[in-house]
């Protein structure tokens, strides 16, 4: 099964990862590709105010990683957008700790988990633990920094 999940509320259930951590997003998507690397099959996470927001470079075929507009959108409702599209809702599992969109998703006849119960599965199947060797680079690649300091106008000279 497919899991589409609200990243930062499964940071917070997570030992070893903090939300205040600047690399928390990095951390735990290489916890979820060890977790699919251990037939946990896909995982679309998608976490709160990146800049610029859309799929990040984290991302590979297993794991799709989605940054929420900062300012103009949050994780939870790009989560109901999806579940909202989903042509293929009954193969989902939709994990959040947030109450609302657990029942958006049961309503639309996705199955649901909590982070915390999510949390614990990433324990009992050693996703939390093992390493696949690559570690993620929580920096923005120069040419997508340059791409986004022209789209929106900005020089690159300190003011």
């Amino acid at each position: 099964m497919p899991y589409l999940i609200d990243g930062h509320n499964l940071i917070a259930r997570l030992p070893g990862i903090r939300l205040d951590d600047p690399d928390d997003e990095a951390k735990l998507v290489n916890k979820l590709k060890s977790f699919v690397a251990g037939g946990g099959n896909k995982c679309s996470v998608v976490f709160d105010g990146g800049i610029p927001g859309g799929q990040s470079a984290m991302s590979n075929n297993a794991v799709k990683v989605t940054f929420a507009a900062a300012e103009r959108s949050n994780a939870d409702s790009i989560i109901k957008r999806r579940i909202r599209r989903a042509s293929d809702a009954k193969y989902w599992i939709v994990v959040t700790s947030d109450q609302d969109v657990l029942n958006f998703a049961r309503s639309r006849g996705l199955r649901t988990m909590t982070a915390s119960e999510f949390a614990r599965l990433l324990r009992s199947t050693g996703g939390d633990q093992r390493d696949l060797g690559e570690e993620i680079d929580p920096k923005i690649p120069d040419d997508d920094l340059d791409h986004w300091l022209r789209e929106f106008g900005a020089n690159g000279e300190d003011e």
